[in-house]
């Protein structure tokens, strides 16, 4: 199974043949976006569910002075927000940081995702759940952990997800962020941004190249990061793992 949608609900329930067959089907009719364009502003009216296929996107709301604070992002297989067609007004917005394949659901399709199949209603649920769980450990990145502690925390975040949905490949994986990115996500000027990287680099526990992360050993990163899986809730056991979407 090599779709990144598919193999993410996997992980929280095992589904039926079935069940995949359709959300193959359901979801191969995505749409090409570029990268550094926002598939949807706050204050929009959402119409539709949206689903990254392929690339990266963010979550992100901007001040009155035009400041930009990052709170989520998104990767192969990853709702955009489950429930936003429910919302009269976004409250924030979504944009591509990499060019997108994204799947448009209809409130419809949603309502017949959860009426199909217990399991996959299971799924649905722990895409809600774990969306808050993580965005409650990245209070804690924000708040407690160091410059280079929390960016490494990330990482591994980063690299667990993308493990789970079969795109990394011996530690490594896309990561199509820029610093200014990284500055606005963690709270931190670029400058602090620049200085934390050069002492990841320097200790040999991340490499950063052509928009690519290389991690020589994940379980000394994890461990430097303090990093604990767990709120990510990913049960099964992961098949082909370097297969890409």
């Amino acid at each position: 199974m090599s779709n990144a949608f598919v193999r993410k609900l996997d992980r929280f329930e095992q589904l039926t043949p079935d069940d995949r067959a359709w959300l193959l089907e359901i979801s191969v009719r995505a749409k090409q976006v570029s990268a550094d364009c926002d598939l949807i502003r706050e204050g929009d009216n959402p119409e539709n569910v949206l689903v990254i296929i392929d690339g990266f996107a963010m979550r992100y709301k901007l001040t009155s002075n035009g400041r930009r604070q990052i709170f989520a992002y998104l990767i192969p297989g990853d709702f955009c927000d489950l429930h936003v067609a429910l919302l009269k007004k976004m409250d924030h917005s979504i944009g591509t940081l990499s060019p997108c394949r994204v799947a448009h659901f209809t409130p419809a399709m949603i309502v017949e995702l959860t009426e199909r199949s217990p399991s996959l209603t299971r799924a649905l649920w722990m895409c809600s759940l774990v969306d808050g769980a993580t965005l409650r450990e990245w209070l804690v990145n924000l708040g407690q952990r160091s410059a280079p502690h929390r960016i490494s925390h990330l990482f591994c975040e980063l690299h667990e997800r993308m493990l789970a949905v079969g795109l990394t490949d011996d530690g490594s994986f896309e990561l199509p962020l820029t610093q200014s990115e990284l500055s606005d996500t963690m709270g931190l000027s670029i400058v602090h941004v620049n200085r934390s990287l050069k002492e990841l680099r320097e200790a040999g526990l991340v490499t950063l190249r052509n928009e690519r992360i290389i991690i020589p050993d994940v379980a000394v990163l994890k461990d430097y990061a303090e990093f604990d899986a767990s709120y990510l809730h990913l049960k099964w056991p992961l098949q082909g793992a370097r297969n890409s979407s």
